[in-house]
């Protein structure tokens, strides 16, 4: 049986999936990977240690499932976005751990760009908020912090990367350095209009045109792996950046079709068609997955914090043993009792983009139980997601009356039927909800022919459940009331803290 293998590569594990020709899941096989802070707001992860689990479980779910290795068409990647590593190009060691996209180390810089009156220029040119959240003033503090790095960098040593890049790298050997359109869009570097590295960025940022890797569309023939890894050779047939993948793994191929992917953050995107539209409500425009034809886009909304408020319920707190106790939890009370969480750990994403943001939590009584957070952390997520819906909606001036849903929390019952009470819109839920590694495996099966085409794979997708909204409409009013205004309490808290001290 002929099977497509995607590495999807999270911020908080290495997966590998085998996908069959009708889209079902032949294996799984995840692990887990280690999370450093050196300091308040910074996030590193071991470049290294992604490498290796990331061949780890690709070798392990083909052992599982008895693949012969001749059987697998094509390797699809998928990987966290904006996670930023610089590694030396003879010795393919990295010469930084890599810094996170949960990152906040250089929003100072950031803010310093944004006072220069440089905003409007990036905006323009990349579709994207000056923000620590990507990758550029990242590399520019790697280069500036490493001792002799930015020499090296100029002299053609060194090489940059998102997460792809690297694993294209160690796959083939050190042979291939390139990415894709989506995370190059992603890097606020390329011009998402022309696209090509933009010279004038590089400039703004002080980067160095020898450290950037190739990029292709995403459904592209990159090469092959090196042999030895799996005994043969296996075509590298596509990338994407998670939530890119994510679009694409749901369909979402027309013009007002939105999907959000509920992970360690939460990530809506809204196909817009062929045109780069800008946000007035500052929403980010980026490039959707593309196979060499018309370059297609979508607005995004980037939520810092979904599924990670349910990890630190787990290990924070302690008020849960394990992840999936939490739905239970939550629904063994009928409300919050007026308790309101703003997991706003990272700052604040879009439509508010406040890096000095912090999370709260507010109305507390001594009635509130560890049931009553928990049932505030599943509806701090869903009033996240439909502060940014309302924002697509009224950019794009689309309706937007389904959403498309997938990543681990779309498996909450609970918090799926409230996410479809408060943004007033059907939530749909397919049967595979595995759409980020699923959209990797597509463009790597369009690009070697294992798909002929996108009505091929569009026959694949299956709806599981639909939820559609029941709370009345002043009740959903007053609870959005009463999250904005616990919202506004979380705004600029560092900067408040600071001026205090």
């Amino acid at each position: 049986m002929k099977a497509i293998l995607a590495l999807d590569q999270g911020t908080t594990s290495s997966r590998a999936i085998l996908f069959a020709h009708d889209g079902s899941i032949i294996g799984v096989s995840q692990k887990e990977f280690t999370q450093h802070y050196p300091k308040p707001g910074w996030v590193e992860h071991d470049a290294t240690e992604i490498w290796t689990t990331q061949l780890a479980v690709a070798r392990d779910v083909l052992k599982q499932h008895n693949m012969d290795v001749s059987d697998i068409e094509a390797i699809g990647i998928t990987n966290q976005r904006e996670t930023t590593l610089v590694w030396d190009r003879a010795t393919g060691e990295p010469i930084h751990n890599a810094i996170v996209w949960q990152d906040r180390r250089t929003a100072a810089d950031c803010d310093a760009l944004r006072e220069a009156g440089h905003s409007d220029l990036v905006q323009k040119k990349t579709g994207l908020i000056i923000d620590a959240y990507f990758c550029a003033t990242k590399l520019r503090w790697i280069l500036d912090n490493v001792p002799g790095a930015r020499t090296r960098a100029e002299n053609g040593e060194l090489a940059f990367g998102t997460i792809d890049s690297w694993l294209f790298w160690n796959l083939t050997g050190g042979k291939l350095h390139a990415t894709d359109v989506t995370n190059a869009s992603r890097t606020m570097l390329w011009n998402i209009h022309d696209g090509e590295w933009d010279n004038e960025l590089l400039e703004l940022f002080k980067v160095p045109k020898e450290v950037l890797p190739t990029v292709h569309p995403s459904s592209h023939i990159y090469g092959e792996t090196e042999s030895t890894l799996f005994g043969k050779p296996i075509p590298l047939g596509g990338a994407a950046g998670d939530q890119q993948s994510a679009l694409f793994g749901q369909n979402c191929t027309q013009p007002g079709m939105a999907k959000n992917t509920y992970g360690t953050g939460c990530f809506m995107l809204m196909n817009i068609g062929e045109e780069a539209a800008s946000s007035p409500s500052r929403l980010l425009t980026t490039v959707a997955c593309w196979d060499g034809g018309k370059r297609e886009y979508a607005y995004e909304g980037s939520i810092f914090i979904a599924g990670a408020i349910v990890q630190w319920l787990r290990d924070g707190l302690g008020i849960i043993q394990s992840s999936s106790e939490v739905e239970s939890l939550a629904a063994s009370v009928d409300d919050t009792d007026g308790v309101y969480l703003v997991p706003a750990f990272a700052g604040l994403g879009a439509p508010h983009w406040d890096a000095y943001a912090r999370g709260i939590l507010v109305g507390l009584t001594r009635g509130t139980t560890k049931a009553h957070i928990a049932r505030a952390a599943l509806e701090g997520i869903a009033f996240q997601v439909a502060d940014v819906l309302d924002a697509m909606r009224k950019d794009s001036g689309v309706a937007i009356e389904e959403l498309r849903v997938d990543g681990g929390a779309a498996a909450n019952d609970l918090l799926m039927q409230f996410q479809a009470d408060i943004i007033g819109a059907r939530v749909v839920r397919p049967k595979i909800i595995e759409t980020t590694a699923a959209g990797a495996a597509y463009v790597a099966g369009l690009a070697t022919g294992f798909w002929k085409d996108n009505a091929d794979i569009e026959r694949i997708w299956e709806t599981d459940r639909v939820f559609e909204p029941q709370m009345p409409a002043e009740e959903v009013a007053q609870r959005r009331r009463r999250w904005a205004a616990a919202l506004e309490r979380s705004k600029q808290w560092v900067e408040q803290e600071a001026s205090a001290d």
